[in-house]
């Protein structure tokens, strides 16, 4: 079977969750095969990697992958998929990871698709457009398939690959040497799980009523282990950091589980949630929209509602 190539992401060494599930929808379509861009892979990387199916690993350690801003990376899978004749391409769907697919159709001369949550047999990709309105089938009719997939959209499934590793050597054209990465600065981490990346999420919005107010979502989001996400409004009004803002202007998630406790559901903020395998709503207004795409809701003040679940969730752990 042909290599289905799967660009790595990873942080100080560790291998992050959606690559693990690009491995796991790598295995349904081909020869799972991970590439590592840059110097730094550790035997705990390789073994990661490998326990999920990556039959090779292609490593380019060069440190001018991670010195230059995206396009050295675009132009190492370019010649990977010439040299190894790679049957498609599965990349993260993150800011840089979109820009990378879209500077590598250009270089193969390849269709593209975005924002995927699945991918079938053929390449067949999943899409949820125009706001989350309408979902789609797509499907790359030119070159090589490279299809950016959204985080947390594939259940990641362990199932041990040869993890062969093999040495890649890129000569980098000095138009993707253009930006150079000048500094960077570690932001702290806290205790909960990063927004994109979550199996659960929970997320508050006007209804909060206050920035003191979040702390009951924040709660309830420890309890089980979750993300802690915000609506636009509720963003806009300073009661949570933008960079925790669910929506079309904000980031896409797509976790096991959302929780949308005092959120209307408009369609900026649908757009950003939908395609979560089970959505649970709380609001004390019955005819939010919100409630359109709730598989389980609640009518009732978040403030009485969310602390009861709190508790309970408590007692059960």
């Amino acid at each position: 079977m042909s290599d289905i190539l799967v660009l790595v992401e990873q942080v100080d060494g560790e291998v992050k969750k959606v690559t693990l599930e690009l491995l796991t929808l790598a295995r349904t379509l081909g020869t799972p095969a991970a590439v590592w861009a840059g110097p730094g892979i550790t035997p705990e990387a390789k073994a990661r990697l490998a326990e999920y199916g990556a039959d090779k690993i292609y490593v380019a350690a060069s440190g001018d992958l991670v010195e230059h801003v995206v396009a050295p990376k675009a132009e190492l899978l370019a010649q990977l998929i010439t040299e190894k004749s790679a049957a498609g391409v599965l990349i993260a769907a993150t800011a840089e990871g979109k820009e990378i697919a879209g500077r590598l159709a250009i270089k193969t001369d390849s269709g593209v698709i975005t924002d995927a949550v699945g991918v079938g047999e053929g390449f067949v990709a999943d899409q949820s457009i125009f706001g989350g309105g309408i979902n789609v089938h797509a499907r790359v009719r030119k070159g090589t398939p490279i299809i950016a997939v959204r985080p947390n959209s594939t259940a990641p499934v362990p199932a041990a690959g040869a993890g062969t590793e093999e040495e890649v050597t890129v000569a980098l054209s000095d138009a993707a040497k253009a930006a150079r990465v000048v500094e960077r600065v570690k932001q702290e981490k806290g205790a909960r799980p990063e927004l994109t990346e979550a199996a659960i999420v929970v997320s508050g919005g006007r209804g909060v009523g206050s920035a003191e107010n979040f702390s009951v979502i924040e709660e309830l989001a420890d309890s089980l282990g979750a993300a802690v996400g915000a609506s636009r409004a509720a963003t806009d009004a300073g009661w949570y950091p933008h960079q925790f803002q669910v929506g079309q202007t904000g980031k896409t998630v797509s976790p096991q589980l959302y929780i949308a406790a005092g959120i209307s559901g408009a369609i900026q903020h649908r757009a950003g949630m939908q395609t979560a395998k089970t959505i649970i709503a709380i609001n004390k207004d019955p005819e939010a929209p919100i409630f359109e795409l709730a598989d389980y809701g609640v009518v009732g003040d978040l403030h009485q509602v969310v602390p009861q679940l709190t508790e309970e969730i408590k007692k059960r752990k």
